[in-house]
């Protein structure tokens, strides 16, 4: 069973995480601005999920012919179908890969619903994050309620290995102590950190405050590794901001694994 488990779980991720590119690309966008509705070269992007790849569309068809471009009525170089935005395939590994760690660590318990649902939007983050420096409200408010709402409803199921008290309030922790870190220098930690924190208080929570506090000082330990490894590269640009919510996703990831392995 738990090898069944693992292999639906890592489809389940690949398919997400195939999915993914598009959103990315739309989102990855500052604060203030529209979602993206066009590709680099101006096509009308369509849709939020699935690979970030164009056709021609059928209007740039009908211009190559009527240019007597050739009796295959060939497009403009412009309107070739083309690729942009993040590659689909190493995010369905990579989105597979999470989710197949996350069944062989939590095993056939309920919660591994919420983490395996958590697992995809978290990277989803990461990518925005790492492209804009933003983690949008429309993903990081939603992802919150979902996880506390998955949880909730795995703790009333048979063979639970957490406790939902502790998990509402490990997302209070969290949040808490990111919004006095966002207080206390905004510049170095934004806003968009603490919702996240949030979600990611709650997924860490429910195993208790152990793995709460492995998590979130692993997340501050990578990103504080990875800010002393630009400082050490580039000691020009001290004060260049870096994306923190990917290594916040990453210790908390460690922290459910272990979380998950030790129940």
């Amino acid at each position: 069973m738990g090898a069944v488990l693992i292999v639906l779980a890592a489809g389940y991720g690949a398919t997400a995480g195939w999915l993914l590119p598009r959103a990315a690309y739309r989102l990855s966008v500052e604060p203030g601005e529209p979602w993206r509705d066009r590709c680099p070269r101006g096509h009308r992007v369509r849709g939020w999920l699935g690979p970030a790849r164009c056709r021609v569309p059928a209007e740039a068809v009908v211009q190559g012919r009527g240019r007597g471009r050739g009796p295959a009525g060939r497009p403009p170089r412009s309107a070739a179908p083309h690729a942009y935005g993040r590659r689909a395939v190493p995010l369905a590994v990579l989105v597979g890969a999470l989710c197949a760690l996350l069944a062989a660590a939590v095993g056939v318990r309920p919660e591994l619903a919420a983490y395996v649902g958590l697992a995809p939007v978290a990277v989803l983050l990461s990518l925005v994050d790492r492209a804009v420096h933003r983690l949008p409200d429309v993903l990081t408010l939603p992802l919150a309620a979902a996880v506390a709402a998955g949880l909730g409803t795995a703790a009333l199921l048979p063979r639970a290995g957490g406790d939902w008290r502790l998990a509402l309030l490990g997302g209070g922790a969290l949040a808490g102590a990111y919004l006095l870190l966002h207080l206390i220098n905004p510049a170095g930690m934004g806003f968009g950190d603490v919702k996240l924190a949030l979600s990611l208080g709650v997924a860490l929570g429910w195993y208790g405050w152990g793995v709460w506090a492995a998590g979130a000082f692993l997340g501050l330990l990578y990103g504080a590794l990875y800010g002393l490894a630009l400082l050490l590269r580039a000691p020009d640009k001290r004060n260049q901001g870096y994306a923190f919510g990917p290594f916040m996703a990453a210790g908390a990831l460690t922290g459910v694994l272990l979380g998950g392995f030790g129940a």
